[in-house]
Order: structure tokens, then C-alpha cells, then sequence
């Protein structure tokens, strides 16, 4: 009992830290969702002309989720398609979840960034980019990435 008294203590000082406005700067709910290829990866077609899409956390690729069950389908399905700047076979792993922040998305009012490695072949230094499942927003290649070739 102590312990789920613990619990619930520890995600209303969670949800209490959590400014009363969002700093994320690209959420489009009219964003359109995007087509899967046959392989379950999204289809993209646009390329960011902006340096912090995914690098800065205000400006994170919002790759939204419809239920709890797959909340992370949607990143895999965008990580998937991308490639390195030369068309290299990437790598992701997630790192952490950070930078909390409000949305109506959720029950508790909240939701976390998860934030993913990317590492290739011949790189020198791992991106670090940012993800949002909560929230829509267009997607594109993150600048220094390039798409997967089919």
C-alpha cells in the first residue's frame, strides 16, 4: 500500500512540474497522417529546411500514436524510413524520455519526448534526436538524414 501511495505521490509532483503552456513549437493537428509502404515504414516525402526540427526539443517530430498498445509503432515507422546523409543503413535505439510537458492527449494532462540515438557507419558523432507520440505534426527528414532507398 505504501508503495502505490509512493506511486501516485510521485506522478502528481511530476505532473505539477510540468509548465501550464507547451513550448513545442510545430504541433499541426491537421497534419496529414502518412501512408505505410508495404514494409510498415511511413512514407515521407518532405525534407526539413529547419535545423532544429528533431534536434531541439521545442521542435520535435510529433509522430503522434492512436492507443497506448503501439505507442511506439509510430517512431520505429518513421525511424525505419530513414537513412544517413549518404543513403547509409541507420541505427536507433531510445535513450530516454524527458522534457515533460502538457497536452490534452493524455489522462494525466502530460506527456514526455522520448529522445532516440541515431548512429550509422563511418559517423563520427551520434544525433540525438527528439520524438513525440502525443502530439501531430508533418513529417519530414530530419536535416543530415537522408530517406531509406526502396
Amino acid at each position: 500500500m505504501k508503495k502505490i501511495i509512493a506511486c501516485i505521490a510521485l506522478v502528481f509532483v511530476s505532473v505539477s512540474c510540468v509548465s501550464t503552456k507547451s513550448t513545442i513549437m510545430n504541433i499541426d493537428d491537421n497534419a496529414p497522417i502518412p501512408k505505410l509502404t508495404k514494409d510498415n515504414t511511413f512514407v515521407i516525402t518532405a525534407y526539413s529546411k529547419d535545423k532544429k526540427y528533431g534536434y531541439d526539443k521545442d521542435y520535435p517530430i510529433n509522430v503522434f500514436y492512436q492507443n497506448t498498445r503501439d505507442e511506439s509503432i509510430n517512431q520505429e515507422r518513421f525511424l525505419n524510413a530513414l537513412a544517413g546523409p549518404n543513403g547509409e543503413k541507420i541505427t536507433f535505439k531510445k535513450l530516454e524520455s524527458c522534457c515533460p510537458f502538457p497536452t490534452k492527449k493524455t489522462e494525466l494532462g502530460a506527456g514526455f519526448l522520448d529522445v532516440y540515438e541515431i548512429k550509422w557507419e563511418g559517423q563520427k558523432k551520434p544525433l540525438l534526436l527528439y520524438m513525440n507520440i502525443y502530439e501531430k505534426g508533418l513529417l519530414m527528414v530530419p536535416m543530415g538524414l537522408s530517406l531509406k532507398k526502396i
